[in-house]
């Protein structure tokens, strides 16, 4: 049963599946979710693990960085594991001037940079949505300690960007997204929706905001976690992402 990026077996995973970009932080989470947590798949040292959350078994497993990567992963989950549900829990830079450092972003669609879902349908811009049922499940978990110390939950779209490094082309691309009510830009949210939509799966992407990219008078603009922030700050998010999970 085992894929070119997957070696598990039938019933390895479990029918919900947490997924982070790295796959030390798919460890981290793991432990400290699931005491019985067992290791399923280390191939290419992206891990998976798979073990029980008060009795309901759950899955996390480490997506890597950027759309292609994530829809490898997911697509072979999807389609040859059995998984029903995929949560993304990772980090974002926010662009909307509500949106604080730490700060949780349930993503309900996601805007992309990228051309990976007009390869699925020619001709078409593709509108990448995600699960209202796990949106809905989250929005229903969320309270005002969801978020550390700042304890906000934001609902609303996202965009999935191609680059990292490269600048847009246009030095307002942000500032307009923002004013299109574009809450922060990450990098595999459109794919994972996309893909999830390919199966008849779903999908949902639960983000911190780890960083400001715009100041709008915020004064956060270059505000940002450091890493051992990034590592810490996220409970808020992973109890959102359990509730989807568990929806």
């Amino acid at each position: 049963m085992a894929t070119p990026h997957i070696a598990a077996e039938p019933g390895d995973f479990a029918p919900a599946v947490l997924m982070p970009g790295d796959p030390k932080r798919a460890e981290r989470i793991a432990r400290l979710l699931m005491p019985d947590a067992r290791l399923v798949t280390d191939v290419r040292g992206m891990l998976g693990f798979t073990g029980t959350v008060d009795g309901h078994p759950l899955s996390v497993m480490g997506s890597g960085m950027g759309q292609p990567s994530i829809t490898i992963y997911a697509t072979e989950l999807f389609s040859v594991f059995g998984v029903q549900r995929i949560i993304r829990v990772g980090t974002c830079g926010a662009i909307a001037p509500q949106v604080k450092l730490g700060d949780v972003i349930l993503a309900t669609g996601a805007h992309t940079t990228s051309n990976i879902n007009q390869l699925r349908l020619p001709g078409m811009n593709f509108s990448a949505v995600a699960s209202f049922r796990l949106v809905r499940a989250a929005v229903d978990a969320s309270g005002p300690a969801d978020a550390g110390s700042s304890g906000h939950t934001h609902v609303g779209m996202v965009i999935s960007d191609d680059h990292f490094y490269l600048p847009n082309p246009d030095p307002q691309w942000l500032t307009k997204l923002a004013q299109y009510g574009v809450l922060g830009v990450e990098m595999e949210a459109a794919a994972l929706f996309a893909t999830a939509a390919e199966f008849g799966k779903e999908a949902l992407a639960v983000l911190t905001a780890s960083d400001h990219l715009l100041d709008q008078g915020t004064g956060q603009h270059g505000h940002k976690m450091t890493p051992a922030e990034r590592e810490t700050r996220f409970s808020g998010a992973l109890r959102l992402a359990v509730a989807a999970a568990f929806s």
